[in-house]
Order: structure tokens, then sequence, then C-alpha cells
């Protein structure tokens, strides 16, 4: 019989609970044996993720080469757009809205005053810091178009292929327990209580932007399409609700295909479009990150300059282009962002990923969804020129001038 297997939101919930008991219970120096591992995980976290970034972004760079037509830059833009609006739009809706119901300084007015240190504390450097991989990516990665090297495409490739496996064997099967021993430290030292109510309002806030954005973005496709958008939004409620099922924007793409061509949509431009999109277009994972940063930023009673957190969503939008090659690809490609460009500690990094992986479908469900506007629009420029080509046929380097 095949062995079911839980989801990541299950582990998140059953790791909370697990944790919040652990603190309870646990003796002092258990506690700070849990500390100890959470410790030299976030140095792990910290190294993996230029790693990360080189070893996926690079690729994906040296792939716009292939065939790099009119069509194909037209999404790439559109969708690197797209991500970045919806980034700001919810930096200002959650700015505004969060702070009436979430109560600012409230981890610092919370607790006990006993804190946990670890026993050992393993220093793990990364091999550079994260603007220089995406500097260093975007030298590589235009290199090999400029030399079209094939050998070079072929070991960043399998270079990406090691940081994938490395991720979905080593960081996401840890990332409950990192969780855990977070939340069990919070409870020992009497956070959690105030944490409980803050976790549900802020998934709800995320939850109900990406609903509106996807109206917004809707509206504006249907604009310029001249479509009706409700009914295109209407239409596409299945990927949308597929998406929040199972939590994965590429494992959608046959269920938005369908949904696209029930709206209409060629299929030399939604053979195309989607699949690119899914690798691309974020506007779902963007809208989740940020909301759960500006919680962040409240209840720790911080004040980033505004230049910070607009460094830091226009390198976001770039570094998504690698999200989808892992399980909350957007979290982890963003996480060294997070400490680097904004300055989060690795508690408050660790205590966003409880906020942003607790209930992790509703970002897809909105990628996916978003990626249905793209195609309308490319289909409005392209899909009556009959010069459009399907994603095998774009990996010929001779097609689309």
């Amino acid at each position: 019989m095949k062995k079911r297997q839980i989801g990541i939101f299950w582990k998140i919930i059953i790791a909370i609970l697990c944790g919040v008991v652990l603190g309870y219970v646990l003796p002092g120096f258990g506690v700070r044996v849990l500390k100890t591992f959470n410790v030299f995980f976030a140095q792990v976290l910290k190294f993996i993720v230029p790693l990360l970034i080189l070893g996926l972004v690079t690729p994906a760079i040296a792939g716009v080469g292939r065939g790099a037509g009119r069509m194909l830059l037209t999404v790439m833009m559109l969708s690197y757009f797209s991500t970045v609006v919806a980034a700001f739009f919810a930096w200002g809706c959650s700015s505004e809205l969060l702070p009436h119901y979430v109560q600012a300084g409230l981890v610092a007015e919370a607790g006990n005053g006993q804190k946990f240190l670890p026993y050992v504390e393993l220093k793990i450097p990364p091999i550079c810091d994260v603007l220089t991989a995406l500097a260093l990516s975007f030298m590589v990665g235009a290199g090999i178009i400029a030399t079209k090297s094939t050998a070079l495409r072929r070991g960043v490739e399998d270079f990406g292929e090691i940081v994938k496996l490395t991720i979905m064997k080593a960081i996401i099967p840890g990332l409950p327990i990192y969780i855990m021993t977070m939340i069990c430290e919070m409870t020992a030292s009497g956070k959690i209580g105030a944490m409980a109510g803050t976790m549900f309002k802020v998934i709800g806030t995320g939850w109900a932007l990406t609903v509106v954005y996807l109206v917004l973005l809707y509206s504006v496709a249907g604009v310029i399409a001249g479509r009706n958008p409700f009914t295109m939004l209407w239409r596409m409620l299945p990927a949308y609700l597929t998406g929040l099922s199972i939590a994965s924007s590429s494992a959608v793409i046959p269920v938005t295909l369908e949904c696209c061509e029930r709206n209409g949509i060629s299929k030399d431009v939604r053979d195309f479009t989607v699949p690119l999109c899914a690798n691309v277009h974020m506007v779902g994972s963007a809208i989740k990150m940020l909301a759960s940063m500006v919680a962040i930023i409240i209840i720790y009673g911080l004040k980033p300059e505004f230049g910070k957190m607009a460094n830091f969503i226009f390198m976001m939008g770039i570094a998504a282009v690698a999200a989808p090659g892992v399980m909350s690809g957007v979290l982890m490609a963003s996480v060294g962002l997070m400490e680097s460009i904004v300055g989060f500690t690795p508690e408050q990094i660790g205590l966003l990923m409880t906020f942003y992986m607790a209930l992790d479908g509703y970002g897809p469900a909105a990628n996916v969804t978003g990626d249905g506007a793209i195609a309308l629009v490319i289909d409005r420029f392209f899909g009556k020129q009959g010069s459009c080509r399907s994603p095998a046929a774009e990996l010929q380097p001779e097609v689309m001038v």
C-alpha cells in the first residue's frame, strides 16, 4: 500500500503544538538543548541561501537566452512588475491594517525575562552575502548567453540540482523542527500566549490581500484584453482551489492550462505563458511575505527605513525566479535578504517562517490564478499573430526572432 505523507501545513501545526507542550514541561537544560539546534539550523540557513541563488537563479537567467524573443521578454517583464507591485501593495495595506489589531512591541512587553543560551554555537559562514550571489548569478548567466557555453550551462544546472536536493532532503524536513524549537523557547520564556492570536490575524490579512490584488490584477488585464475580468477570474477558480489544496505553483500547471482554455486564450500562448509564469510570477507569495514581514516589524517594535524595504522588494522579485525549484522557495530565497537588507535577526526570521508556512496554500493559489491574467494580456498582443510557439519549440535557438 502507498504510504501517505503528511503535508507541510500539518507538519507546521504539529511542530507548533509540540513546541508549546515542550516549552511547558521541559526543564531549563532541555530548552537549552533545543536552542542549540535552533542556532545551528539558523547557521545552516545562512550558509545555504547564497548557494540557492547561485544554483537556481543562474540557470534561470541563462535560460532566457534559449530562443529569447519578444513574447518571452514580455512575459518576464510583466511577471516581475506584477510581483513587485503585489509586494508594495501588501506592504502598504498591511502597514495600514495590522497596527489596528496587532499590538506594537508585543514581544518586548510579553514574557518573564528568562533567556536560554545554546550550549554550543557553531559558526558556518556563507561563502558570500546574498547581494554578491545575485550579482554573480547575473554575471555568469549573462556570460552563458553571450558565449553560448553548453558545458558551463550544464555545470550550473547540475549545481542547481544539487542545491535543490539539499533543500528538499535536509532544509525543508528540518524547518518544522526549527520552528518547534523556536516555539518551545518562546513558551518557556512566557511569550507564546501573546503570539497565538497574532498568527491567525496575519494569515487572515494576507489571504484577504491576495483576493483583493487578484481582483485588481484581472481588472487591469480585462481592460487591456477587452474582456470581462470577473468572468475570467471566476473561470480560474479550479486553479485557485487546486493551488490552495496542494500548495505548489508548478504542480497546478495542468489545471491552470485548462482554465486558460476556458477563458479563450489561444493554445500557443497558454502553452508557453503558463509554465513560464509558474516559475517567475509570484504575486501570492510576495503578498504573504510582506504581510508577515510587517507583522514582525510591528510586534518587535522595529522601524525599517523606506529605502531598505523598497530595496528588499526589488531584490526579492529577482530572487523569486529561483523559488519554484523548492518548496516554500520564495521564503528560502528571501531569508538572506531579510537579514542583510532589512536587518532581521534569526529569531525574527524564525517567527516569520511560522507565520508564512502555517497556511502555505493561499500564496501558490494566488500565484497560479494571477498567471491567467498575464496570459490574457499576452494573448491580446501575441495570440492573433500566429507567431507563438510551444514551450518545446522555444528551446530551439533559431525560433522567435
